[in-house]
């Protein structure tokens, strides 16, 4: 009987550890969640980080006349930390931008020692070039041949020519399907045995002279051309269609 009551005290007093070390592991996580809470940002916090990530980066992008741009911040984790800073909250750029796509901003409160990395989608879009309908090569380009769309800027950066004006008269390189953007890979202004314009400049004073293009360019392309009356070869930039402007 004696051994039997203690048996029962032992599992009795093991019972007792199981329980209290449940209930510290319980209090554990509460006080746990407790902090969470109390450290988390508020959702006027998380508003002004974000706001203030987007308004640095439409001030960074210039949007072309008649072009749009799209920009939002990515969902902020609430359980960051932040308080109602005190002062004005400071941007900075610790990367690249990047004009259509993703960009780090970070925010700071200089004041209360915190800073948070907020990811920011941005999308730009701009009058670009392109081809009203198909464009085989040879064919001279007139006003009928394309128009202005609105298309995202990463194609802006192959060449891509927001005044139509700049490609009347230009021939096309390389066939261009309807709706493609007219890059500067597509066209030439000056094409190889063109007969050309030569403009000589040096201050106010310009020469023109006749000559026969070398080689294709486009706008602001260096081109040799051969002056037809004296069969020099020069160097010029093309500035126009069929001519070629020499600057000394």
């Amino acid at each position: 009987m004696a051994f039997y009551i203690k048996i029962m005290m032992i599992i009795e007093k093991h019972s007792m550890n199981i329980t209290i070390y449940r209930l510290i592991s319980v209090i554990g996580i509460f006080i746990s969640f407790f902090s969470l809470n109390v450290h988390a940002a508020t959702d006027e916090q998380l508003k002004a980080i974000k706001q203030a990530a987007e308004s640095f980066i439409e001030q960074k992008i210039d949007t072309p006349k008649n072009g749009t741009l799209q920009v939002e911040a990515v969902r902020i984790d609430s359980r960051i930390y932040a308080t109602d800073c005190p002062t004005p909250l400071t941007t900075t750029l610790p990367g690249k931008l990047n004009t259509s796509g993703n960009t780090s901003v970070l925010v700071e409160c200089p004041t209360d020692n915190w800073k948070v990395y907020v990811p920011v989608k941005s999308e730009l879009m701009m009058p670009l070039a392109t081809a009203v309908t198909s464009l085989s090569k040879g064919h001279t380009i007139s006003n009928r041949d394309i128009t202005l769309t609105l298309v995202t800027s990463r194609v802006y950066r192959r060449g891509g020519y927001v005044n139509v004006n700049d490609l009347i008269g230009s021939r096309i390189k390389r066939s261009v399907r309807a709706g493609n953007v007219v890059e500067k890979n597509d066209i030439c202004m000056v094409c190889r045995n063109d007969s050309v314009i030569i403009k000589a400049v040096k201050g106010e004073l310009s020469i023109i002279t006749k000559g026969t293009a070398l080689g294709d360019g486009a706008l602001g392309d260096k081109v040799n051309v051969k002056n037809d009356k004296s069969n020099r070869i020069v160097s010029g930039i093309v500035t126009n269609v069929g001519v070629i402007s020499i600057r000394f």
